[in-house]
Order: structure tokens, then C-alpha cells, then sequence
């Protein structure tokens, strides 16, 4: 069942290419329909599927000192594996070396690059602490939603054992086992989700992307994404006794729907449901690990920073030093811990960034048309990621019982 289910998947990439190949404009403009129908299904699940797996998940383990040892091993591998993707990003970029764009290309494009960039990055931390507790909810803010779900998480698990918070746990127990419900029927029509999305992509590249000016810069972006997925995740995996490719056959539906719905945070109930069902995950574990990891374990935006940054900075003739490549290798690290888990979020994040050194973001504005390739395989790979520090948790977690 579960190789046929593969084919299945497979067939439909195949039919979906096929079909934006035929660049007929009608069929399009429904493979764009079906394809936004989809993500707009599952962001509708993922956000109850964060805050009541965090919450649930706190309220059982959050006054123990188990929830404390797989806090401190999530954000241990977060941190070992992020860092590691902005080295090898780093590695590249001097090892390829792009070079600079023709002045009058950033000039083009710097009139619709700037329209995007009036938010400074303090107004993005400070969008991190809420004010009202609807409108995280509202505006699908991750990391608002967490500090909130970690605050009525905890505060549950510390209430008295009394019916009252036995029936409160059972009431948020019974509305996520509702939503794992509605996740496994919108993973039956999968397939047609996936015959839409590469038509989507397939018609868009048809379309033509100017890729040569930018040759060197995709290249250290797209080697450095592959490299942290098919060689130093897998590392990670066999330094826990995890076998990767098992891992990788077992999180292959919710990696393959990072990559076309281009959104981890849409991704975490597929993501959810693979580990506990495919890996074999304990739910205590994976209910908890995942929707922290789908904030801050971001290892595709932390290379696509540092990368971007540097490429911005040197055709804005700032000397790119050592002592500047250090100090932005830190900076991507610690700004992809607070990038939400959403389609071009990291481009945003980017460009806020850059506006916020007062660097000319018109650059931001020709990397924009070939950002749809770029964050498809960055948010395959950071589901992969987490993906790797769940079983890496799971398996640690479990050997200390």
C-alpha cells in the first residue's frame, strides 16, 4: 500500500509537469485554483494543529523533568543543525564566489523590491510578542502562537488534578484527534494537490526566469541546500544509530509536500502524522518537537540569509571581511530562529534585513522571480530537518527512560 501510494504520488508529478508543459492558459489558471485551494486547506488546519499539540502535549509532560530534557535536545540539534547549513552555505559562497550584478539591474528592479521592505526587523521581533490573543490566531503568527501555547500549556500542567482539568485535557484531546481526521482526508486527495502544484511551478519556469546573471548566487543557494539534505542530515542520523534512508522513506510524503506547497507550517499535520504513523514516533515526542521545530528549526533560511545578505552587501560595495561573514553567519542563524514557517517568509525576512542596514534592496527585487524554485527546496529541507532532530529526540529521549 504504501509503495503504490509512492507511484501514485509520483505519476501525479509527472502528469502535473506534463500538463504545465502544455502552457495553455485556461488549464493553468485551474491547476492555480486546485493549488491554492490545497494550501489554503492546510493552513486552515495547521494552526489549531500547533496550538493544540503544544498545548496538549505541555499539559501532560510540562511539569516534569522529561519535558525539560526534550526541550533542551530539540533546540541542542536545532541549533547543531541550522549552524551547520549556514557553514557549508558559507563554504560555497566563497568557494564559487558570485560576482556582482550590473549596477543598472539593481536600479530596475529597486521600485518593486522597496514596495515590500517597510518593515524593519525590530518590527518583526516585536510582532513575536502578543498583545491580543486573537490576532495571532488571526494572522497565522507561529511564534506568538507558541509563547502562548507554552503559557496555557504549562499553566494546565500545573493545575490541580481535579475533574475539572481532567475534563479540559480530554476536550483539547478529542478536538485534535477531530483535526487528525480532516488531515488524512485531505492526504487521500493528495495526489491531485500534487498534479496542480507542478503544473503550477512547471508553467511559471515556462514562462521564463532570467537565471543568468544570477548563475553563481542559485548555485550556492541550491548546492548548499542539497548538500545539507542528502549528506550532513544523514550524518546527524548515523551519529544516533538512525538509519537515514529509512527515515527519509518514512517523512517522503510530508518532505514532498514541503516542496510544493512551499510552507512548513501548512506541511505540520502531514509531518505529524508521517512520524507517528511511518516512523514510529512517540506522539508525546512528536506532538511536541515538530511544531517547535516548524518556527525555529530553519536550516534552508538560515543558508539563504547569509547567502542573500553577503550577495546584497558586496553588490552594495560593503567589504564582505571575515569579520563580517562572522558576524551575519550569526545573525542568519539567529533570524531563521524566528522566520515563520510560510510561503516567502525568508525573502521577506531577508529583505527586512537588508533595508534595516540601509543596503540597496533592488537586488532583493531580481532574486524575487527565481524565489519560487529557491523556497521549494528550502522548505523541503527544513521539513527533512525536522524530520531528522524528531527521530534524533525520539531516539535519545527513549534511551533515558
Amino acid at each position: 500500500m504504501k509503495k503504490s501510494r509512492i507511484i501514485l504520488w509520483f505519476l501525479a508529478l509527472v502528469v502535473g509537469v506534463g500538463i504545465g508543459l502544455l502552457g495553455i492558459s485556461r488549464i493553468d489558471a485551474v491547476m492555480n485554483f486546485i493549488a491554492t485551494v490545497y494550501t489554503r486547506l492546510f493552513r486552515l488546519l495547521a494552526v489549531p494543529t500547533i496550538v493544540l499539540a503544544v498545548i496538549t502535549t505541555l499539559a501532560s509532560i510540562g511539569g516534569s523533568r522529561k519535558m525539560g530534557r526534550i526541550f533542551r535536545t530539540t533546540l541542542s540539534y536545532t541549533l547543531l543543525t541550522t549552524g551547520a547549513a549556514a557553514a557549508v552555505a558559507l563554504a560555497l559562497y566563497l568557494l564559487i564566489a558570485p560576482g556582482n550584478l550590473p549596477p543598472e539591474a539593481s536600479r530596475a528592479e529597486n521600485t518593486a523590491a522597496a514596495a515590500t521592505g517597510s518593515l524593519s526587523y525590530s518590527d518583526h521581533l516585536m510582532s513575536v510578542i502578543p498583545d491580543n490573543i486573537i490576532k495571532p490566531f488571526l494572522d497565522g503568527n507561529v511564534l506568538a502562537l507558541l509563547l502562548i501555547c507554552f503559557a496555557v500549556g504549562i499553566a494546565i500542567s500545573r493545575m490541580p488534578d481535579t475533574p475539572r482539568r481532567q475534563s479540559l485535557i480530554n476536550g483539547l484531546t478529542a478536538l485534535q484527534e477531530l483535526l487528525f481526521m480532516l488531515i488524512r482526508w485531505l492526504i487521500a486527495v493528495l495526489p491531485l494537490g500534487i498534479v496542480a502544484f507542478a503544473a503550477q511551478l512547471t508553467a511559471q519556469i515556462g514562462g521564463g526566469v532570467m537565471l543568468d546573471s544570477l548563475g553563481k548566487y542559485v548555485l550556492v543557494i541550491l548546492i548548499g541546500n542539497c548538500a545539507q539534505f542528502a549528506i550532513v542530515l544523514p550524518l546527524f542520523l548515523l551519529a544516533k544509530g538512525l538509519n537515514p534512508l529509512k527515515t527519509l522513506r518514512g517523512m517522503a510524503p510530508a518532505v514532498l509536500m514541503a516542496l510544493f506547497t512551499k510552507s512548513s507550517a501548512a506541511t505540520l499535520p502531514v509531518t505529524m502524522e508521517n512520524a507517528e504513523t511511518r516512523l514510529g514516533v512517540n506522539p508525546e515526542i512528536s506532538r511536541f518537537v515538530l511544531p517547535i521545530c516548524t518556527t525555529v528549526n530553519m536550516n534552508g533560511c538560515a543558508a539563504f540569509i547569509l547567502v542573500t545578505s553577503l550577495f546584497v552587501m558586496q553588490n552594495n560595495g560593503i567589504p564582505i571581511t571575515p569579520a563580517t561573514m562572522a558576524a551575519w553567519f550569526f545573525i542568519a542563524v539567529l533570524s531563521a530562529f524566528g522566520n515563520a514557517g510560510v510561503p516567502m517568509g525568508c525573502y521577506f525576512l531577508t529583505l527586512s534585513l537588508m533595508a534595516g542596514i540601509g543596503a540597496d534592496i533592488g537586488i532583493m527585487g531580481i532574486i524575487l522571480p527565481i524565489y519560487t524554485v529557491i523556497d521549494m527546496v528550502e522548505t523541503a529541507e527544513n521539513v527533512w530537518s525536522d524530520s531528522c532532530v524528531c527521530a534524533i529526540t525520539d531516539r535519545i529521549i527513549s534511551r533515558t527512560r
